[in-house]
């Protein structure tokens, strides 16, 4: 489709997401995400907090894909998430009869921020870094490798000068 508006929110989740099914079986995850950006007063020479924006977000299960159940299983109130979605405008009336229209996002892809938070501890874990042996280095005839391929006599590999660029 032509002229739809995508952002990038980085924020925190105000409450557990909160899944459903429709009648016909399609799975959303509803959730808010919290965001308020900063900025730097030159004059007191701090950093000051702007008011928070929140952002109503679904996210759907498109057939095999399993973004909202993802989503309710693997997210949960205070995550610090980074959320790429379409935000889409919709227009209601209220009971009181009162026209609203609203800014919401429709979920492409979720991540955990990683910036400030550790991941969980299933996550895996981080091995020590391998030792420098015969078997993490590579081979004497590998055309990737700093030395080139020098095996062929030609010199080969990025660090000869020879990139296509």
């Amino acid at each position: 489709m032509a002229n739809e508006t995508y952002v990038t929110v980085r924020g925190r989740l105000t409450s557990d997401p909160e899944m459903r099914f429709t009648p016909s079986g399609a799975g959303v995850a509803n959730f808010t995400v919290a965001s308020n950006s900063r900025k730097f007063d030159k004059n007191t020479n701090e950093w000051v907090n702007k008011e928070a924006k929140f952002w109503r977000c679904a996210a759907w299960n498109q057939g095999k894909l399993t973004l909202a159940e993802n989503i309710a299983e693997g997210l949960k109130k205070g995550d610090a998430v980074i959320v790429y979605a379409e935000i889409e405008t919709r227009s209601y009336t209220t009971k009181e009869g009162e026209n609203r229209t609203v800014d919401e996002l429709r979920v492409e892809s979720i991540g955990k921020d990683l910036v400030f938070s550790k991941p969980s501890p299933q996550a895996g874990t981080r091995s020590q870094p391998p030792q420098q042996n015969q078997q993490s280095r590579p081979p004497a005839n590998d055309p990737w490798s700093t030395g080139g391929n020098q095996s062929q006599g030609n010199g080969g590999g990025w660090d000869q000068g020879t990139a296509p660029f």
